[in-house]
């Protein structure tokens, strides 16, 4: 039986196939793209944090997603999506890899490998949308609010969790636990009171946030 290819392959694939794919680096608070942007590129996460973010008709913001390192994002060009409908931004310094709509689907088409791992890839990325959509319709806001700040924390992959990593303001976390700004203020004023986090220039993820989750 052949191995199964790391998602950290996909670099040298892409890269081996010559034309088609350029590498950018992004600052926190560059955009990669911007909402209604054209799409038509898919782009791969060598290295850094992207966060995607949209804006509704009333000027709302919302956090979509976060997407980490060795994922791929922006894949809505693939399914004829004629622009973008959220913003890719940098959260940390990033190395971002363009791959051009056709030759992405010559890859897909002629490389069995890399095939495997995008789709890999769409199915890990539907299990963890219906994961948060669950937790929007059962979880409380506090604890949504806790996973919200764990998630930008990286926790389970970052070996430092307490470090200060940047803080949303409280409309965008609004928008992605369900809630008010008012109440946000209240959670993270509580988890401040509490010890579970630091906020001085940033914002600074204790470990025992995770007991939020844990008691709920």
């Amino acid at each position: 039986m052949s191995k199964k290819p790391a998602r950290g392959d996909v670099g040298k694939i892409v890269e081996s196939i010559g034309n088609g794919h350029s590498f950018k680096q992004y600052q926190p608070g560059q955009h990669v793209f911007r909402q209604s942007d054209p799409c038509d590129a898919v782009y791969y996460l060598k290295t850094g944090r992207i966060q995607i973010t949209a804006i509704s008709d009333q000027g709302k913001e919302g956090v979509v997603s976060v997407i980490e390192a060795e994922d791929f994002f922006g894949e809505g060009c693939l399914a004829g999506q004629p622009l973008h409908s959220a913003n890719g931004t940098a959260v940390a310094d990033s190395t971002v890899m363009r791959i051009e709509k056709d030759t992405m689907v010559r890859m897909l088409q002629g490389n069995s490998n890399f095939s495997r791992l995008f789709m890999g890839f769409l199915l890990s990325r539907n299990i963890q949308i219906e994961a948060s959509l669950v937790k929007q319709l059962f979880n409380s806001s506090e604890m949504r609010l806790a996973r919200v700040l764990l998630q930008l924390a990286d926790f389970g992959k970052n070996p430092k969790l307490d470090e200060v990593v940047p803080l949303a303001n409280l409309e965008i976390l609004a928008e992605s636990v369900g809630t008010t700004v008012e109440r946000i203020d209240f959670f993270m004023d509580r988890f401040q009171k509490l010890g579970f986090i630091e906020l001085n220039g940033g914002m600074r993820v204790h470990a025992s946030l995770l007991s939020v989750i844990i008691n709920e």
